[in-house]
């Protein structure tokens, strides 16, 4: 059965209706008493999501740029591997993943924690955009820069990090910044796995105590004190790199 764009408005503004000002609340005013009172309980949200979301940030690092050298430098089989494995973490949904790793696998005998589920299924995700930021820093790097280092004897590791990396990663930096940044923000499906993170405490207060305006305030100040440093940091790297000539092989 299908339904019109103004059906299925109606029917969510019926649904409403029926809740009536968000959980049967007739005074709409914000409860600045309750969300003191609760101020603690996302103090410990946001430290579970900061907590798992660096984890998983710092792995997908590691593991995009392992990736981004093997399809880099062509390496045989692995190449293939590393492409595969891009293709099906950047088109499936985290959400998917995380039941995947927490309800898929014990059917299989593979038993993981919440918190391990999280972090691998952060990693497998951020590991694909990684990878590819990564990627097109090192294709930003003239090619004579390799064959330069090369006739200077380096050898390949010795050429990826004091010769190609230095140059890639300024190139990337704005993509890198932006894949934390999302991250962080995927870490809001972490609560399908029971873990008491900002999402999971700010659906806990909604259903124990009603105040859904007050609630969604402070899930989006506790979100934003967690996201804006990493901007802000990130913009400010990003001038920094431009002002130096970073990335810029035209500004010698």
């Amino acid at each position: 059965m299908c339904f019109t764009f103004s059906e299925k408005k109606s029917n969510i503004d019926s649904i409403f209706a029926e809740k009536g000002n968000f959980g049967g609340r007739e005074d709409e005013r914000m409860d600045w008493a309750f969300i003191a009172g609760h101020v603690p309980d996302y103090v410990g949200g946001a430290w579970v999501t900061l907590r798992f979301g660096l984890y998983g940030v710092g792995c997908s690092l590691v593991l995009g740029l392992i990736c981004c050298l093997l399809r880099y430098f062509r390496i045989p089989v692995l190449r293939s591997i590393a492409h595969a494995y891009i293709e099906l973490a950047r088109n499936t949904p985290l959400l998917v993943q995380l039941f995947f790793l927490y309800a898929g696998l014990p059917r299989m005998g593979i038993r993981l924690s919440a918190e391990a589920c999280a972090v691998i299924g952060l990693t497998f995700l951020g590991g694909a955009y990684m990878s590819e930021a990564f990627r097109s820093g090192l294709e930003s790097v003239d090619k004579t820069q390799r064959e330069a280092g090369e006739c200077l004897g380096l050898t390949r590791g010795q050429n990826i990090r004091y010769v190609l990396l230095p140059q890639a990663l300024a190139t990337a930096a704005p993509a890198l910044f932006a894949n934390v940044i999302f991250l962080i923000k995927e870490t809001s499906m972490f609560s399908v796995l029971a873990m008491m993170d900002l999402m999971n405490v700010a659906d806990t207060l909604r259903t124990s105590g009603g105040r859904t305006i007050e609630v969604l305030f402070m899930l989006n100040v506790a979100y934003l004190a967690l996201l804006l440093p990493v901007s802000l940091a990130a913009t400010f790297t990003e001038r920094r790199l431009r002002y130096a000539g970073f990335g810029n092989q035209h500004s010698v």
